[in-house]
């Protein structure tokens, strides 16, 4: 008779496969941080970025996030035992199925934002001087 080599994982497999969620939405995922001989859950909210091969043992999602003007990106592997949650926020609709575009949006709004501040701090001055 034959042994079957059957791994338990952690990891409820179906739910995360039932888990319907693509390019643009917003999502929450609790990741479990070991730090010493402790546990602690710490989240990480933002908007996903890609979605890579589907349904499959391997499957990673994208998502990023702003954090002090400064873009945050993290990989997540989606059937990882090391993420507790993941839940949905909001919803959006993309024509695109990856949204690396993003990166250079927000690149593209922070230069015109530092223009603006640098044009308005200099304007101020010259009226004082005029008067």
């Amino acid at each position: 008779m034959t042994k079957l080599n059957l791994i338990m994982s952690p990891v409820d497999v179906e739910k995360r496969q039932k888990l319907d969620f693509r390019a643009g939405d917003t999502l929450r995922v609790t990741q479990k941080i070991k730090e010493g001989d402790k546990t602690r859950l710490q989240a990480f909210e933002g908007i996903v970025l890609a979605r890579k091969h589907g349904q499959e043992a391997g499957a990673t999602f994208t998502v990023r996030k702003i954090v002090s003007g400064v873009g945050v990106e993290k990989v997540f592997p989606l059937y990882s035992p090391e993420i507790d949650k993941i839940e949905i926020k909001s919803r959006s609709k993309f024509k695109r199925a990856k949204l690396y575009y993003i990166r250079d949006r927000a690149a593209r709004e922070i230069r015109k934002k530092m223009k603006s501040v640098r044009a308005e701090s200099k304007a101020p001055a010259k009226a004082e001087i005029a008067a």
